[in-house]
């Protein structure tokens, strides 16, 4: 088995990342325009764009389509019809600042996207969006089928307005 293939769940998923380098988030700083910001799931990927003027995220939904490669498919898309400028993808990192088999699927998908886009696409470090999603979400008394509608577009949004806040420093 070539050694960019990844086994999840006993489905050899296959894609050739040779020769694809994702970019630093200096390079999505230097670039101009819309950013797409995504929060990869495995049942529904949460997705974020910012202003042209990069000053506010807001959430635009997720996609649902299953399979990581549907999903790369369906958020590609989405970056098109936003008409985004670089792709933000979150990087799932363990409180110690260490990387499990996640944020290697996130690595993984953030390479496929690259590939389909020709966009810069870098990771952002997403510790605590999902529990700062969750917080709010619970001060709001937002429950069942509309949270699981809204936590991952939320996580996406608290994503890229991380990073817009950070880059205004």
């Amino acid at each position: 088995m070539p050694e960019n293939d990844i086994i999840i769940n006993g489905i050899n998923e296959e894609f050739n990342l040779e020769g694809i380098e994702l970019d630093t988030l200096a390079t999505i700083k230097a670039s101009a325009g819309k950013i797409l910001s995504v929060d990869f799931g495995d049942t529904r990927t949460g997705l974020a764009v910012s202003d042209v003027s990069r000053f506010l995220a807001s959430g635009i939904g997720y996609v649902s389509p299953g399979g990581i490669d549907k999903t790369a498919e369906a958020v590609a898309a989405a970056a098109r019809e936003q008409r985004v400028v670089a792709i933000i993808v979150g990087l799932p990192v363990n409180m110690d600042g260490s990387e499990g088999g996640r944020a290697q699927r996130c690595r993984k998908f953030a390479a496929m996207l690259k590939s389909l886009t020709g966009l810069p696409v870098a990771m952002f470090d997403e510790r605590m969006t999902t529990m700062t999603a969750s917080r709010y979400l619970n001060e709001t008394n937002t429950r069942g089928k509309k949270r699981k509608g809204v936590i991952d577009t939320l996580s996406a949004q608290i994503i890229l307005q991380s990073y817009l806040d950070k880059i205004k420093k």
